[in-house]
């Protein structure tokens, strides 16, 4: 159940993104705050790496998790420079929502990548995800 308290803390510090977010690009250039935000997100993480001992590397990084690592950041930099592009251009309540369509397209490529099972609640909730979204965006 630990993993329960960790996706509960992201979404909340996500939704506290958004309106940090909004209130961060006021005056800024939105490529500029991003560039900041993840200069803050790299001191805390190697703040807390250090303070928990964590900074060894294993003997040997397998290249397939190496290149998805490096991968997964490209695509995390690029999701951060939209967002901020879209908090700079609209109200946190309209981009919010629409970022949101990330848990739906998860899903997609969870089952078509990764192989995952689809079920009827995964379909089901997707498409209650998709339905919120449609209608807090239209």
């Amino acid at each position: 159940m630990n993993w329960v308290v960790f996706a509960v803390g992201s979404a909340f510090f996500a939704g506290l993104t958004a309106i940090l977010g909004k209130l961060s690009v006021e005056g800024i250039n939105s490529n500029l705050a991003t560039f900041i935000r993840t200069i803050v997100v790299l001191l805390v993480t190697a703040g807390i790496i250090s303070a928990r001992n964590e900074w060894q590397l294993p003997q040997q990084i397998a290249t397939k998790p190496f290149t998805f690592l490096i991968l997964s950041g490209i695509a995390t930099g690029l999701s951060w420079l939209c967002y901020y592009r879209a908090l700079q251009l609209a109200p946190a309540s309209w981009v919010a929502p629409i970022d949101k369509l990330s848990v739906v397209i998860a899903i997609i490529l969870g089952v078509v990548i990764l192989g995952e099972p689809l079920s009827l609640k995964l379909i089901i909730g997707g498409l209650l995800i998709l339905s919120g979204v449609l209608v807090l965006a239209l």
